[in-house]
């Protein structure tokens, strides 16, 4: 699930310079994921097994996540802003309607703070962790997204983005001056005991592009 997040790179490579054939990989590898790595109630598989000779979908399972058939946060966080660069650099409407379903169930399944535990259906909720990284992440998809939708659905995913956001700009996720990062909260590897509770680069990276994003859209609807 987290390649999702590397296709924009070859659709940008597509259109300067590299191969244009990228945007067909990055095109084949979204229908492919869409396809398989998807349950039929649109929450995520982590990882998808295929086939190394034939390429055929053996098992969706997971890595980071719970277990193979719970909904580990920041995978369905790379999807949601992975099929909307894809909406945005095909403007192939399956993309749109694909990316709405797989939010609204992220949506539905939130705490009242709207950042999410770091797996869905972790048995401990809420004696668990957060994860601060999927809530930047798909803060910074839905202001995007909400750019793409009529009014009714972009003023829903809007008014979610900024609850996340001011969640995470709160002292209760806000580092401050313990860390030299801008967020606390988030959770790397659950399984491996690897980054729990932690700072992480990439939570800050979103948590930023997604307050210019913010910003830009305010500024143009002054």
């Amino acid at each position: 699930m987290d390649n999702l997040i590397n296709l924009e790179m070859l659709f940008w490579a597509a259109k300067n310079g590299g191969n244009p054939y990228l945007s067909d990989i990055a095109i084949a590898h979204a229908d492919k994921t869409m396809k398989y790595q998807f349950r039929p109630d649109y929450t995520s598989y982590h990882v998808a097994v295929y086939d190394t000779l034939t390429g055929d979908f053996l098992r969706g399972c997971t890595h980071q996540g719970y277990a193979d058939n719970t909904m580990w946060a920041r995978g369905q966080a790379w999807g949601i802003y992975g099929y909307t660069t894809v909406y945005r650099e095909t403007k192939d409407i399956r993309y749109l309607d694909f990316v709405q379903k797989i939010t609204d169930v992220y949506l539905e399944k939130l705490p009242e703070d709207y950042v999410p535990y770091w797996d869905f259906d972790d048995p401990s909720i809420p004696n668990t962790p957060r994860d601060a990284s999927a809530a930047a992440i798909v803060a910074s998809a839905l202001i995007e997204l909400s750019g793409y939708l009529p009014i009714e659905k972009a003023t829903e995913y809007k008014d979610a983005a900024i609850r996340m956001l001011t969640s995470l700009s709160s002292d209760k996720y806000q580092s401050g001056k313990s860390k030299a990062s801008f967020l606390l909260h988030s959770t790397g590897h659950w399984p491996a005991g690897s980054e729990i509770d932690a700072s992480i680069i990439y939570a800050d990276y979103y948590y930023i592009e997604a307050l210019l994003r913010l910003k830009k859209m305010q500024k143009i609807e002054q």
